[in-house]
């Protein structure tokens, strides 16, 4: 594929390049085992190739395997070309694809293709994007959540303004300026919970931009911290402001009540690992962003699993 296809025409160049499923294994093999082949059993480094192009098997533990084995598409029905255009629709719509939208692009059905998005939430995760962030960072707190002023008046509950987990999930997030971001679904917003996800995910001695919420006192003694206070009408002061961060809330917001329109609790996490996945790679091209997903796929989800997982 080219580096910098036009928009609208890369669904078109993306089928004519992958045209067969013996296409996309040979893609998907060059991509899994670009440091080296090995057994997705036992991770043996002689593997032997059957002449049906398909098959594989260990020298050591002398198991039968195919490139799929021990990856998100393990066991999959569907298509490596549906998988492939699916693939290339999660990473480069900005707020993402719903499973019903996906259903009719590829030709499945919404609880497949809703299991699919989950598949590539979990191939997203990547301890590439996980590092510790430095240099300018900026950290603050938001809420995942219905408006009660959105629903009927009989199905409203009180006391759930400002600070209020009844019906809202609280979420953390810090961005370095210029590079990464990771967000993080958290039980409460209280100073200990706050500071050990920043102490977790920022290199100490980092300069750290917050508001003026109480649960960030004390980070002055681990990090150059300066903070806006917005209650006082402050957004910038020089180069004191966490506009950064509230942008990025503003994208996972939009995303979520304008395609998802609902996220659960339970996963929320994985959503937020698709959006800073896709504000992570935003320099990188729609084929860098497509082959990174298919280089990380290792790692199997079963589709028990992820209905039964706790939050």
């Amino acid at each position: 594929m080219s580096d910098n296809p036009k928009k609208g025409n890369y669904i078109l160049e993306l089928m004519k390049v992958f045209s067969s499923e013996e296409v996309c294994r040979q893609h998907l093999r060059k991509l899994r085992w670009d440091a080296g082949e090995y057994c997705p059993y036992c991770g043996c480094e002689k593997i032997y190739e059957f002449k049906d192009g398909i098959s594989f098997k260990c020298s050591d533990c002398r198991k039968r395997f195919s490139i799929k084995v021990g990856t998100i598409f393990e066991d999959t029905k569907i298509s490596l070309q549906k998988w492939f255009v699916a693939i290339y629709l999660i990473t480069s719509h900005k707020k993402g694809i719903s499973s019903i939208q996906l259903g009719k692009d590829i030709g499945v059905t919404q609880k497949t293709a809703w299991f699919i998005l989950h598949r590539l939430r979990h191939a997203s995760k990547t301890m590439v994007f996980n590092r510790p962030l430095k240099n300018v960072v900026e950290a603050d707190e938001t809420y995942v959540g219905g408006k009660e002023t959105n629903k009927h008046l009989s199905k409203r509950i009180k006391g759930t303004q400002g600070r209020n987990t009844k019906t809202k999930a609280p979420v953390v997030g810090v961005v370095e300026r210029n590079g990464n971001v990771i967000a993080k679904k958290i039980e409460n917003v209280k100073g200990k919970t706050i500071k050990s996800f920043i102490i977790d995910n920022v290199v100490i001695g980092s300069k750290l931009m917050t508001d003026e919420y109480r649960a960030y006192r004390g980070m002055e003694y681990l990090y150059d911290h300066k903070f806006i206070t917005h209650s006082k009408g402050q957004y910038v002061k020089n180069d004191i402001h966490t506009n950064t961060i509230e942008n990025f809330w503003s994208l996972l917001k939009r995303g979520i009540l304008g395609i998802y329109h609902h996220v659960s609790e339970k996963h929320l996490n994985r959503y937020l690992v698709e959006f800073s996945f896709r504000y992570n790679t935003r320099v990188q091209t729609e084929e860098g962003r497509f082959n990174s997903i298919l280089s990380n796929c290792g790692g199997r989800l079963k589709y028990n699993q992820l209905i039964g997982e706790s939050q």
